[in-house]
């Protein structure tokens, strides 16, 4: 499977009754990238629904991250784990899932950014640019952030926070070249055509 330097569209999803479809439907319409995030399963329930976005990532080709929890990640054979400040360190993740899996982590600020540097991550989100109902009383870091990050970062990062067609292009212009979407597809009606528009926006915004 291919690394994560050529992928730009990350897709974040909490569980839901059409979890599988749905997932199916974003990659056909674009995404390279799935992470299951659900803070509400328990972890038997979890691995069950981490088990099936697994198939459908497997039968596209596309990396699947579980995130938090890489005990989990380590028991559905996800490729990866993606961690926040507050939960398991890059390097228990790193200890947990060996060399070869994917360690992401989340940075949110200057000082997290360059804690990250010396992590044995292969990748780091950052933001979110916006104020978002999905990371509840943290602020937006403003496309400043980004800035700091593209002269800072040794390795990949993925933007996050209000990732829309009409957002992209300012992200963009901040030195963005990958993108973590959420409500934009979770709340689409038709998520594949949803992903495709916003995939569409992602390549014009890259390729100036």
């Amino acid at each position: 499977m291919a690394g994560l330097d050529d992928r730009c569209l990350y897709l974040c999803t909490p569980d839901r009754p059409d979890l599988e479809q749905f997932v199916d439907t974003c990659i056909a319409g674009g995404v390279e990238v799935v992470q299951l995030r659900d803070k509400e399963l328990d972890a038997r329930p979890l691995i069950a629904r981490a088990r099936l976005v697994l198939r459908v990532c497997r039968d596209h080709g596309v990396p699947f991250i579980l995130n938090d929890r890489p005990d989990l990640a380590l028991e559905v054979e996800a490729d990866g784990v993606h961690v926040g400040q507050h939960d398991a360190s890059p390097s228990l993740a790193r200890r947990i899932l060996g060399p070869d899996a994917i360690v992401g982590l989340s940075t949110h600020a200057p000082s997290e950014l360059d804690a990250a540097l010396d992590e044995p991550v292969d990748y780091l989100s950052a933001g979110p640019v916006s104020q978002t109902p999905t990371k509840p009383g943290r602020p937006g870091t403003g496309l400043r952030y980004l800035t700091y990050v593209v002269e800072r970062a040794k390795t990949p990062w993925f933007v996050t926070g209000g990732v829309t067609p009409d957002t992209v292009k300012m992200m963009a212009a901040a030195g963005a070249r990958r993108f973590v979407v959420v409500r934009y597809l979770t709340e689409a009606e038709d998520a594949k055509a949803a992903a495709r528009t916003l995939r569409e926006a992602i390549n014009k915004a890259i390729s100036r």
